[in-house]
């Protein structure tokens, strides 16, 4: 993704202004004339102003809460700001512009300080469309072209916000299957298919009128829903909440310990003993992030759908009230991943995620449109994989465990860490009055880390089949990875000053897919070595010939 330089200006291009068709619903890609600048729908006019109110309702309800105390004035403010928020919204509009040519996905936007984005189409690697409440109502979805750069800081997807949901279907099939478009316009009240000549009417969904060949690998089942608890992505959600009501406090200047229910709840607990105190916390948000997972998962996933096309892409369909599309093309996959975090292991659950290139997974696998089947029986997460890979042989290889060595190292680690700690504790309360407390949390702690470090352990295992190389390892989070040996690109040999004195190594495969390195922790060297062997013939030997010379 790069944006245009100093001498580079996008309001500066002969002919394709901003006022280019303007009013009108975008046309197909590759219809007329490719280098024009077109607008969003139109119907966005509706959505960007009431997406700034919501982005700016903590501030907006705080200057209505202080208005209300003072005189007439503060009310004034307030419909100041919601004039400004309105006025915002609707530049956004006017502002952004986008084109389509047969080289690169281009998209102008700002006021003050403009910009260009620009994708080349051979480096588009996903396409994810989204479309909320809003969004559906009015026929419209959301598009994100994602280069691999996606799950940056920055910003590196280029978003499209939004389009007609028929034209985003035709531009997607474009993108990624590098196939021209067919000539013809989408317009607000039909449109026209290029195989077939019939017509399309306007909010239909274009899966239905342009029917590809699929192949199902995976759909939701209702029971899966119980695994939902166990994903723990309802903290997020409390914490959320609680960001938001203590901005909306602040804001507004109002201490919640003076509202009537808080004040008795606070009360309440403030009586009991501190161990009650604790308990009764924890029993309490465990059942709200019980509560909000469940839901997060339905929200997310509820008519979760996993399909491989013929034009060879995997596409993901899911979401309740805010629904979500992504389209991977299979060319870009180098293995699958499965993840089992402690609590959903727990409960026999698993996530299948892609090692595919141009979907890291910086952001979240969820997020970043890496996840091809939300938390669901590990059972069925490994059938999905082997669909996925088109052979079920890595991920139903037995593994090789590791040696002793690896498993001494295991609880040395563990207890040098925590005993160390709670030693230093100790003598704090000792000779410095430090609460007794600290000591004793950190002693728990040590126990605790016993059986994590020998499940860590447990977790460990390698092996080599039908041309990928599978690797387990993690405790918190396990991850049984199998990757393609055309998807290795190198190796990354470490050894710390404790792995050679225990005859251990940690070999990395480096790729260009998921995580961008997959490693094989605390393996005997010489086997490390028929590893990297296996997987690249060849590759490491001038190093051995030129460490064996040097000795």
């Amino acid at each position: 993704m790069t944006g245009t330089g100093p001498g580079v200006d996008a309001g500066t291009t002969p002919g394709t202004g901003p006022g280019d068709d303007a009013g009108t619903d975008p046309v197909t890609p590759g219809a007329g004339d490719p280098a024009k600048w077109r607008r969003l729908s139109r119907r966005m006019l509706v959505i960007h102003p009431f997406q700034e109110l919501v982005r700016s309702a903590p501030a907006l309800i705080g200057l209505l809460v202080a208005g209300s105390t003072q005189d007439d004035g503060g009310h004034l403010w307030s419909l100041a700001a919601l004039g400004v928020m309105l006025v915002l919204g609707t530049l956004r509009w006017f502002t952004t512009t986008y084109r389509v040519t047969p080289q690169y996905v281009q998209v102008r936007k700002g006021l003050l300080r403009r910009k260009v984005l620009t994708a080349p189409r051979d480096r588009i690697r996903t396409v994810d469309v989204t479309s909320n409440v809003l969004h559906r109502v009015l026929g419209l979805a959301r598009v994100e072209i994602g280069t691999g750069r996606s799950d940056r800081k920055d910003g590196g997807a280029l978003k499209l916000d939004a389009l007609h949901a028929t034209e985003v279907e035709r531009l997607r099939d474009e993108l990624l299957h590098r196939r021209p478009a067919a000539s013809g316009t989408i317009t607000s009240g039909a449109s026209t298919a290029p195989a077939t000549g019939r017509a399309v009417p306007s909010g239909t969904d274009a899966r239905e009128s342009f029917p590809a060949s699929e192949t199902e690998l995976a759909a939701l089942r209702p029971a899966w829903i119980r695994f939902g608890p166990f994903t723990l992505s309802g903290l997020v959600t409390v914490g959320v909440l609680a960001g938001f009501v203590s901005r909306i406090a602040g804001e507004g200047n109002v201490d919640l310990l003076s509202i009537g229910p808080v004040r008795q709840v606070a009360d309440w607990f403030g009586r009991g003993a501190l161990w009650l105190q604790i308990a009764g916390s924890v029993a309490v948000l465990a059942v709200f992030v019980a509560i909000a997972s469940t839901l997060g998962y339905v929200l997310a996933f509820w008519r979760f759908r996993l399909t491989r096309t013929a034009g060879g892409t995997l596409h993901v369909t899911r979401g309740l009230i805010t629904t979500r599309a992504t389209t991977l093309e299979e060319r870009r996959l180098r293995g699958v991943e499965l993840s089992e975090p402690l609590l959903l292991r727990a409960a026999s659950g698993a996530r299948v995620i892609a090692v595919a290139t141009g979907l890291r997974v910086g952001r979240g696998a969820q997020r970043g449109g890496s996840m091809l089947l939300p938390p669901a029986p590990r059972a069925e997460a490994q059938a999905v994989a082997a669909r996925v890979l088109g052979t079920a042989g890595p991920l139903t290889a037995e593994l090789t465990p590791h040696g002793p060595a690896a498993l001494r190292r295991r609880f040395t680690r563990a207890l040098a860490f925590c005993g160390g700690v709670t030693a230093a504790l100790l003598a704090l309360w000792y000779w410095a009055g430090l609460p007794a407390w600290a000591w004793q949390a950190a002693l728990a702690l040590t126990v605790v880390a016993l059986p994590i470090a020998a499940d860590r352990y447990k977790s460990l295992g390698h092996t080599v089949a039908e041309g990928h190389l599978v690797t387990r390892w993690g405790s918190i989070v396990r991850r049984h990875v199998a990757l393609k040996h055309e998807g290795i690109i190198g190796w990354n040999l470490r050894r710390s000053f404790f792995q050679r004195r225990a005859g251990l190594a940690t070999l990395t495969a480096t790729t260009a897919a998921g995580r961008q390195g997959y490693g094989v922790w605390d393996v005997d060297l010489a086997e490390a070595l028929r590893l990297a062997d296996q997987g690249i013939p060849g590759l490491l030997t001038p190093f051995l010939v030129s460490g064996a010379e040097g000795r």
